[in-house]
């Protein structure tokens, strides 16, 4: 009996590889899982609007709780003029048919980059680049407004876009909000290059950094998996990275590698550089309290005025 007894504890307590990979399996079906998205947008709202839809029935279909769409996946312009006369509000029909799927479906979505009329919209003609937060009863929990505006010349890469022409900078950052697979905090594309952001996120509590975006080609190829690398092991946070890919029109293209990667800078699911398509991510939030634990970089964190010291020499 005692012998009996030894050789079951034996087994629960040193399992053999094949029990150890059982273990795991059990254990990650239960995380929360998360759809990342990567489109090509292109002028045509009604288009982009129906391939969103159907990677959202996708995701649906293989078990996701929550849906992040890029920048842009309203539409991408060819020109100042065309992307004005394409905006709408955040009552308009583009975020209302979306957000009558996340109700029908019971589904998250993060909506990465809506083409949104500004406050003063018929005096000015300016818009917000903004990041919406839909719930799965269809409600608007969130709205960030893209804070750094992608204004670059690289003549030797053939990039130059003027995003301030015709956008308004969000005036605040928001506070990282409570999903289905833990807290998301929201940046926008350009705002990865500013690291300062995404450390005010994960010091409120964000567990999930989400940066959708609309590379190009010469910067994603350049810096785009660095840095989303880089702000996952400085943050200790899953990065989700939904992508625009290839081209838009004439005149623009995006990089694609719509990514995601987790606390310890592994990358866990690339889409490529070459068409539309999802990913699918479990969110093992354990594995991210293990790697806090066990590097516990923000307890290491001085006080703000440390790193301030500098500028009052």
């Amino acid at each position: 009996m005692f012998r009996r007894t030894a050789v079951v504890l034996r087994h629960l307590l040193f399992p053999s590889p094949v029990q150890r990979t059982q273990l795991l399996a059990n254990r990650m079906s239960t995380d929360p899982v998360a759809a990342v998205c990567q489109v090509t947008a292109t002028p045509d709202k009604g288009e982009n609007l129906s391939v969103c839809k159907k990677l959202v029935e996708e995701a649906k279909q293989k078990g996701a709780s929550m849906v992040f769409l890029p920048e842009g996946f309203d539409y991408i312009g060819s020109n100042r003029e065309e992307t004005l006369s394409l905006a709408e509000s955040l009552e308009g029909e583009t975020v209302s048919s979306l957000a009558q799927i996340a109700r029908k479906l019971e589904i998250w979505l993060s909506l990465g980059g809506f083409h949104e009329q500004g406050p003063n919209w018929k005096t000015d003609r300016r818009i917000y680049n903004s990041h919406i937060i839909i719930n799965n009863k269809g409600d608007i929990v969130s709205v960030y407004r893209k804070a750094h505006l992608f204004d670059v010349e690289l003549p030797e890469k053939g990039v130059s876009l003027k995003e301030s022409a015709f956008t308004i900078p969000g005036p605040n950052l928001c506070a990282p909000i409570e999903t289905p697979i833990g807290k998301v905090g929201l940046g926008i594309c350009y705002d990865l290059r500013f690291p300062e952001l995404s450390l005010a996120l994960q010091r409120q509590g964000a567990e999930i950094l989400t940066y959708p975006s609309a590379f190009t080609v010469a910067t994603g190829a350049a810096h785009w998996e660095v840095l989303l690398r880089a702000r996952a092991i400085e943050t200790q946070c899953f990065v989700l990275a939904a992508a625009q890919v290839g081209p838009h029109h004439d005149k623009r293209s995006s990089y694609g590698h719509a990514l995601a990667v987790d606390p310890w800078g592994v990358v866990l699911g690339d889409c490529g550089g070459e068409r539309p398509g999802l990913i699918m991510v479990d969110i093992n939030l354990e594995k991210l309290r293990n790697t806090r634990r066990n590097m516990p970089v923000q307890e290491h964190r001085r006080n703000t005025d440390f790193y301030h010291s500098l500028e009052k020499t």
